[in-house]
C-alpha cells in the first residue's frame, strides 16, 4: 500500500509518498510515472492540501443497503448522483465556515472517495477497476434544508457546493480493498457513523464503469461513494468532524457556525 499526498511548503506546492513521519518528494505527475527525488520533508513542516485536483466531483445518493432500508426507499437500478462545485474542495485540517447566506441545518456525511488515475470512458468493469488510482476520505457537507426548499426543484448541487463543503484526504491510498474497510465518523469526539463499505449497492469498479458511460472520467477526478447510517446535523458553535477509514487515515475538519 502507498499513501500519496499533496502539500504546501512555504508557498511551494508539491506531492509525494508518505513514509512514516516524512514525505518523499516526487516530480512529474502523480498519475503517470511519477519520479522520486532525493528530497524528504518532515510531514510536520508542511501544510497538507487536498491530495488531488479533480476536474469534477461526483457525489452518490442512495448507495448503501442499510440506509436505503432505513429511509424505506428502493434500491436504485443505476447510480444516482450529482456534481459538487470544484470550489467546495477543502484541505485536510481545514476550517470551514457556515456560508453567510444560509442559517439552517448543516449535515456531515463521512464517505469513501474514489480517485481516478487514468482517462476512462465507456469502460467495462475490468477497465474501470484498472482506472482507479486509489481511495481517500471525504466529508460531504450538506446544507440540508436547501434541498427541498423549492417544491418544484430539488437543489442537491446547491446544498452540497458551498465553499469548503468537500473536504477530502489526507492521503490517496493505493492497493487497498475498500470493501474490507469501514467508515467511522466522529462529531466532537462522539462516534456517529460506523458502517461497512461492503454494504455498497454499487461497489467501486461497477460504479466507475457506470459513470464512465455517462461522462469521461479524468485523472484526479473524485467520486464520493455516498454515505450510510448515522448522518446528522452540526449544532455547536465550533465543531470537529473526523472521518476515518482503515488504510487511508483520518480526515479532520473544523466547522464554525
Amino acid at each position: 500500500m502507498a499513501q500519496w499526498v499533496r502539500f504546501d511548503d512555504e508557498g511551494m506546492e508539491g506531492f509525494g509518498l508518505l513514509q512514516g513521519k516524512d514525505i518523499v518528494v516526487y516530480q512529474g505527475s502523480m498519475f503517470e510515472q511519477p519520479i522520486a527525488t532525493d528530497m524528504r520533508l518532515p510531514l510536520a513542516s508542511v501544510r497538507l492540501l487536498a491530495p488531488c485536483e479533480p476536474s469534477k466531483i461526483i457525489a452518490l445518493w442512495n448507495n448503501f443497503h442499510q440506509l436505503a432500508a432505513k429511509l424505506d426507499v428502493a434500491k436504485p437500478d443505476e447510480p444516482l448522483y450529482l456534481l459538487k462545485a470544484l470550489s467546495s474542495v477543502a484541505s485536510p485540517e481545514a476550517v470551514v465556515r457556515r456560508p453567510p447566506s444560509y442559517t439552517e441545518r448543516v449535515g456531515y456525511e463521512g464517505e469513501l472517495g474514489i480517485v481516478i488515475g487514468k482517462r476512462c470512458s465507456n469502460a467495462s468493469e475490468k477497465e474501470a477497476a484498472a482506472a482507479i488510482f486509489g481511495y481517500t476520505c471525504v466529508n460531504d457537507l450538506t446544507a440540508s434544508d436547501i434541498i427541498a426548499r423549492d417544491k418544484t426543484f430539488a437543489q442537491w448541487a446547491r446544498a452540497k457546493s458551498f465553499d469548503g463543503f468537500c473536504p477530502f484526504g489526507p492521503v490517496i491510498a493505493t492497493d487497498i480493498d475498500p470493501t474490507e474497510c469501514s467508515v467511522k465518523t466522529e462529531l466532537n469526539g462522539a462516534l456517529r457513523q460506523d458502517y461497512p463499505l461492503s454494504d455498497m449497492i454499487f461497489p467501486p469498479a461497477i460504479l466507475v464503469s457506470a459513470l464512465s458511460k455517462d461522462m469521461t472520467l479524468e485523472p484526479g477526478d473524485l467520486i464520493c461513494c455516498g454515505t450510510s447510517l448515522g448522518v446528522g446535523s452540526i449544532k455547536d458553535p465550533t465543531n470537529t468532524v473526523r472521518v476515518t477509514i482503515e488504510g487511508i487515515g483520518t480526515l479532520s475538519t473544523t466547522f464554525v457556525q
